[in-house]
């Protein structure tokens, strides 16, 4: 098994300095290690992004571990590595399963927030923005794309208090529009704001910070569970997996993960699955347990 990182934009012999206590302890798993360029898979250079990896002898299982990628650029980077040998631990299909909300929501919807989207970027307009925070009600949602949103920016781009506020609902999802612009993966999701455990404001940007946890499964197994954030007092409750683990199951993937929160009533649910090879670990985790574990669980 290799895993591949992405490289130093300063200097492509060199790992991204936000991936270097990863791939050491990459290493100390017994994993073997490469670099790509992430600039130039998204120029379209797959054989210069790809340069340093290097031809095996035989078909091998792969790991990304490095930036978000989309749909896309991962189909390239997963054609480009199979000329090498490489085989990437989930196909084009799998990432796209975890990495867009919509294509996974059908095996969570029990245990997660009320959820609908537009089809793709074309479908956005003011009719469509109206009549999808319609199906809220008056409660309370926020805006995101497939993939991310602007929680950073929460009382402008993100939270919108009363779904049946027109006004409100259109300043506030053209706002991260605006505020995405390029970068928006794929289309709008709304979702039902769910009352969590409370934990703190984020230091800088003031959101608040709730009770969430990540899970990483391989091969459906729990690899590691962390603490979502690096502030705020967690205490002593952790969620009961066995119910989750049960969900994993389902989950069209071999590598991802699942985030949990837990409700101010006590409830669990799930917030979001995601790719596990573009799903970051927090600072203060334990790196060398986690590849430890992934390496058990592979």
């Amino acid at each position: 098994m290799i895993v591949i990182y992405c490289d130093s934009v300063i200097d492509n012999k060199v790992v991204e300095p936000d991936y270097l206590h990863e791939l050491n302890s990459a290493k100390s798993a017994g994993f073997k290690t490469s670099l790509m360029s992430f600039e130039e898979l998204i120029e379209g250079n797959i054989s210069k992004a790809l340069r340093l990896v290097p031809t095996l002898e035989k078909m091998n299982k792969g790991i990304y571990r490095g930036w978000m990628l989309t749909p896309g650029d991962y189909q390239n980077l997963y054609d480009g590595l199979i000329q090498k040998n490489i085989q990437l631990i989930n196909s084009p299909t799998e990432y796209k399963h975890c990495h867009y909300l919509p294509e996974s929501y059908r095996i969570i919807k029990d245990v997660t927030p009320k959820t609908n989207w537009t089809a793709k970027k074309s479908t956005i307009n003011k009719i469509v923005i109206t009549e999808l925070a319609s199906q809220f009600g008056n409660s309370p949602i926020i805006v995101k794309d497939y993939v991310k949103s602007e929680k950073h920016n929460w009382e402008d781009a993100c939270y919108i208090p009363n779904a049946s506020d027109e006004q409100k609902v259109l300043n506030i999802t053209n706002t991260f529009i605006e505020l995405r612009g390029n970068y928006l993966n794929e289309g709008l999701v709304f979702r039902q704001f769910e009352e969590l455990e409370f934990l703190v404001d984020h230091s800088q940007s003031g959101m608040p910070l709730t009770k969430e946890f990540r899970v990483f499964f391989a091969n459906k197994t729990v690899v590691s569970v962390f603490d979502y954030w690096d502030e705020g007092n967690y205490g002593e409750t952790k969620p009961e997996l066995d119910s989750f683990i049960q969900i994993a199951q389902n989950v069209e993937s071999n590598f991802f993960t699942m985030d949990i929160a837990q409700k101010k009533n006590g409830e669990w649910i799930i917030m979001e699955l995601g790719d596990g090879q573009v799903a970051g670990i927090p600072d203060n985790a334990d790196a060398e347990s986690f590849y430890f574990g992934l390496k058990d669980a592979l």
